[in-house]
């Protein structure tokens, strides 16, 4: 009975704690602002400060006033992008003699997460652009750095990522896309799927097995736009990301140059994992910028619509919810620059904190984007004012299903790869 008693007391001094921890929290926000609280560039270099403003009003004045109608038409905005580029943001982290800005893991999430304000679906695959610029230039020789970087980081040309196909996922290891050496070409024969900007992208870096079964047989190519044998399948229809097309990449005996192999033969699923750490960074940054713009709705929200005759800002369990997304964005980002970091330096724990950051920061990021949707009603009082238009909505659907929580991979590889 007394064990009993300490521990009901135990648990009232814990619910007590949290009720406690909440208040301070929201008091705190109230004194300071919200913006303050969760503000972005705390921490930060005068330097980052100054691309983070760049970033930050690219995506209010040149993404945000065109997200609903890049969704809605499903337009691939080129033009928005080449803008981007212009600012330095197509090569973010390749080296400035190719063209690229040259910047760190750290400054690369920064950008993003602006960016994410303005629109995560394109910033998303901006984020995959760099990634395949990153790897051309960092596995590629000379020549292939000359030929292809330049033109990629000023996005004159578009990149995508090659790497699930239809039987293998997270699983990368089983692809089957092959590659058979014939005299100076290899023979590319498969199908790559769920491929961001496929059929509107103009290099495609593919994984293909030219050996043996595992991941050591596995190698790189860059394939070209108009090869002969390079077709592609429907744009897929989505639930969101609609920014960005999506589609089959078909290989049908598809020559492609040997001086297109990146790297040596083997080192492909070796380049792939590389390419993935630092897209899973990007990934949860563009989450970021989601749930930030999410968490800044959700005050201006509360503070000018009233129910029972006084606002919503005046309610403590809106109060306390606020502080908890606030609370969940600001851990999330500590982790996310934490992993950066770690990148940055090629520490050992690099590749568990960028798949920890994946991990934890989508699905607490899309939470938070959840409740504001439901803050604002949508989903509470009439589901149907559940509007494609609003803003919220594309945050929320961003940050699900057919993006962000699955893009580089499941939850339960990521928990498979920090336990390692």
């Amino acid at each position: 009975m007394a064990a009993t008693r300490a521990l009901v007391r135990g648990v009232r001094l814990g619910s007590y704690s949290i009720g406690r921890s909440r208040s301070l929290i929201f008091n705190s926000v109230q004194r300071r602002g919200i913006a303050a609280c969760v503000d972005p560039s705390i921490g930060l270099t005068d330097e980052q400060k100054e691309f983070q403003k760049v970033a930050f009003d690219f995506a209010a004045n040149e993404m945000a006033p065109h997200m609903a109608e890049w969704d809605q038409k499903e337009m691939f905005p080129v033009e928005a992008m080449r803008k981007a580029a212009q600012l330095g943001f197509g090569g973010i982290y390749v080296n400035p003699d190719v063209g690229g800005s040259g910047l760190s893991r750290l400054d690369t999430s920064i950008i993003f997460e602006a960016l994410s304000t303005g629109c995560v679906s394109t910033t998303a695959y901006i984020s995959i652009h760099n990634m395949c610029a990153w790897m051309i230039d960092t596995f590629g020789n000379n020549e292939q750095r000359e030929k292809f970087c330049p033109d990629l980081c000023s996005m004159q040309k578009f990149a995508s990522y090659c790497l699930t196909e239809p039987g293998s996922g997270s699983d990368a290891a089983s692809l089957l896309t092959s590659a058979k050496l014939q005299g100076d070409h290899y023979i590319l024969n498969g199908t790559k799927a769920f491929i961001s900007g496929g059929g509107d992208t103009d290099v495609y870096v593919v994984m293909c097995r030219t050996g043996g079964k595992g991941p050591k047989g596995i190698s790189c190519l860059v394939v070209e736009k108009g090869t002969p044998g390079l077709s592609f399948g429907k744009k897929e229809k989505k639930v969101g990301w609609n920014s960005q097309p999506t589609r089959a990449v078909i290989f049908e005996d598809c020559a492609v140059p040997v001086t297109n192999l990146l790297g040596a033969e083997g080192e492909g699923f070796n380049i792939a994992m590389k390419g993935l750490n630092g897209g899973r960074i990007n990934i949860a940054s563009c989450s970021l910028g989601a749930a930030h713009a999410s968490v800044l709705l959700a005050r201006d929200h509360m503070c000018v619509r009233k129910q029972f005759g006084e606002t919503l800002s005046n309610s403590q369990f809106l109060q306390f919810k606020l502080a908890e997304m606030a609370t969940k964005l600001v851990a999330s980002r500590l982790l996310v620059r934490q992993a950066a970091v770690a990148l940055q330096e090629g520490r050992p724990d690099a590749v568990s904190l960028c798949s920890m950051a994946k991990l934890f920061v989508t699905d607490e990021c899309f939470s938070v984007s959840v409740y504001t949707l439901i803050l604002l009603k949508s989903l509470v009082t009439n589901p149907c004012c559940l509007c494609h238009p609003c803003p919220i909505f594309r945050c929320q659907n961003y940050c699900f299903l057919p993006s962000i929580k699955l893009s580089g991979g499941r939850g339960a590889a990521f928990c498979s790869l920090c336990h390692e």
